[in-house]
């Protein structure tokens, strides 16, 4: 029905329905999805609202109505969608005005911390589920940075309702990328790709003005309905409160220029009112979009590199089946970088082929681990891998990060979901996690194909290969290895049982993995690390080759020792070391056996 309706009419969305439930109630704190329950009559209000100002394309009330945002569990969950979609058909019914076609809208479901893709992925099913079953006209996919759950959504949809409409909407900055990194462009070539997908364009983020001016700087897609739903413009902060322009008519004609340039679909998204509508209503009277069949398919070909890419000497070492050797460094707690500087010009020279910068292991901060590792490569001829976790940094503050090393220089990087922030500093400090390791290794990778092409970034993941379920640790090491891990890093190896799972990972998985390699440097600390950290395997034989009264140097010897002889039982399997010295204690690597 609603591609017979774009034969000879635009399709006009309804507006935004969360900022404007809050505007109404003079609280932008209020989350709209609740009140499908709690306050059923408004929501009902508002989509009539936006009807009769000439929207014939209602979004439900369900953008937020995930159980990670919404803090709700299934059975809520599927009773507030159901709620919503029986709102938007007795606000059509009462208002009696045909070719009203109602959207399940479904938005991007956070993946906090170690958040289970297959779990996301069963969620959105579930969503589109209770949307076919409630009879919607359409599916709409809103504000995603990419199409990575929208594809295989979008494709198991069609496959249970052929007829249903399905529509992506990508969010952009004013630059004309996504929090993902991903160029306009880019995002509607990959989603031209899924036959399932009807209509794709862009929402929220920007306001008309430059969502125009993205737009007609576009190839758009062949066979593919081009939507357009920009935010009423740049809110301003005023005692506390998110402010709008009232921009109106300069938002319609906007509307219109886009229309125009392509787009068949165009709505509002954040900060409209139903007087958008009205006005885009006014605008687009009478314009008809642009027959699909009519729109050149853009068949691009592969332009050959002539220039050859830059090559990564730590990353050829590896490939090459030489045994690479990385060590660890923890940045001061404080200013004082004397002696990390001292450590890694004393690494020079004993064979150590990267040096790695922990980013504030147990949330403990310490010196920024990129901009430790900035200073070190201008000061020492060795290459240095500062880790990066998700628990500090949002994806704004990620990507300046990732840009700023890589003016300077930086290209290995070690990918971590990152510590929690300890207990005890909860209360006034908060964890991120936004995303976590494998969401960044996607971002980083979509950066190199769009940024770094020449001379990209290499980045590793850890390896906790001691699940208990080694099919788990293969499945997570090939979702790394999908999203760009070229290596591994895996946590201090000590007893045989560990070695053997360390085999039986490289038959499974065809990978480069650096094993972990930790010398205890006094009967303290091997008793320390036994009791404290789970997953790490240390026997009461390891921590008897110590005892309290030895010396700093014979303490060191055991040490030495015991990781020489791990590292002899590893050689057949071991891509390489991965060292870890407590206390920087550099001294150490003039005693290991390694080659």
């Amino acid at each position: 029905m609603i591609k017979s309706y774009l034969k000879t009419n635009c399709l006009l969305m309804d507006g935004a329905m969360g900022t404007y439930y809050s505007m109404l109630h003079h609280n932008e704190n209020l989350i709209s999805e609740y009140a499908n329950l709690e306050s059923p009559n408004e929501i009902k209000d508002i989509h009539k609202e936006y009807i009769r100002a000439g929207a014939r394309l209602i979004r439900t009330n369900t953008f937020a109505a995930n159980q990670a945002v919404l803090k709700i569990k299934e059975e809520e969950q599927e009773k507030l969608i159901r709620k919503a979609v029986s709102l938007a058909k007795q606000a059509r019914e009462e208002e009696g005005i045909p070719d009203v076609f109602i959207a399940g809208d479904i938005g991007p479901i956070p993946e906090f911390m170690e958040a289970k893709e297959r779990d996301v992925r069963t969620e959105y099913r579930k969503m589109a589920d209770l949307f076919i079953e409630e009879g919607c006209d359409a599916i709409l996919f809103e504000t995603f940075s990419d199409a990575r759950y929208i594809e295989e959504t979008a494709r198991y949809i069609k496959e249970k309702c052929p007829d249903m409409f399905i529509m992506a909407e990508f969010c952009l900055n004013k630059n004309g990328y996504s929090s993902s990194g991903i160029r306009a462009g880019k995002l509607l070539d990959r989603i031209a790709g899924c036959e399932a997908v009807d209509a794709c364009g862009f929402n929220c983020g920007i306001g008309s003005g430059h969502m125009k001016n993205i737009l007609e700087g576009l190839v758009l897609p062949g066979h593919k309905y081009m939507m357009t739903v920009p935010n009423a413009g740049y809110p301003d902060n005023m005692q506390t409160r998110m402010m709008y322009l009232d921009n109106v008519r300069y938002f319609g004609k906007n509307i219109k220029d886009m229309v125009k340039a392509g787009a068949a679909i165009v709505g509002a998204c954040c900060g409209s009112t139903p007087a958008y509508i009205a006005e885009i209503a006014k605008q687009i009277e009478g314009m008809k979009p642009e027959p699909l069949s009519a729109r050149e398919v853009i068949v691009k070909e592969e332009i050959k590199e002539t220039e050859q890419p830059v090559i990564n000497d730590f990353l050829q070492k590896l490939n090459s089946g030489k045994k690479v050797v990385a060590v660890e460094l923890d940045p001061p707690f404080d200013a004082a970088d004397e002696k990390i500087i001292n450590c890694a010009k004393h690494l020079a020279g004993t064979g150590t082929d990267i040096i790695t910068l922990a980013d504030s292991p147990m949330g403990r901060s310490r010196i920024d681990s990129i901009l430790m590792a900035v200073k070190l490569g201008k000061m020492i001829e060795l290459p240095v891998m500062p880790h990066v976790c998700c628990r500090d940094k949002n994806m704004i503050a990620m990507r300046s990060s990732l840009l700023g090393a890589y003016v300077n220089d930086i290209r290995n990087f070690l990918v971590v979901t990152g510590d929690p922030v300890p207990s005890e500093s909860r209360v006034k400090t908060t964890s991120v996690f936004d995303y976590n390791s494998i969401r960044l290794m996607d971002y980083i990778k979509e950066m190199n194909e769009e940024h770094f092409k020449k001379d990209p970034l290499v980045y590793g993941g850890a390896l906790n290969y001691g699940f208990r379920n080694i099919d788990k640790v293969v499945e997570r090491m090939e979702a790394k290895m999908a999203a760009g891990a070229s290596y591994f890093l895996t946590q201090p190896i000590f007893s045989d049982e560990d070695i053997e799972r360390i085999y039986e990972l490289k038959k499974r998985v065809n990978t480069k993995i650096l094993c972990g390699i930790m010398p205890f440097v006094s009967y303290t600390n091997a008793n320390f690390i036994k009791n404290e950290f789970a997953g790490i395997h240390v026997s009461d034989e390891i921590v008897n080759r110590y005892h309290k009264e030895m010396s700093r140097e014979e303490a060191e010897n055991v040490g030495a020792e015991i990781a020489s002889e791990i590292i002899g039982k590893l050689s057949d399997v071991a891509d390489g070391y991965y060292m870890m010295l407590p206390f920087n204690r550099v001294s150490l690597m003039d005693k290991i056996r390694i080659r």
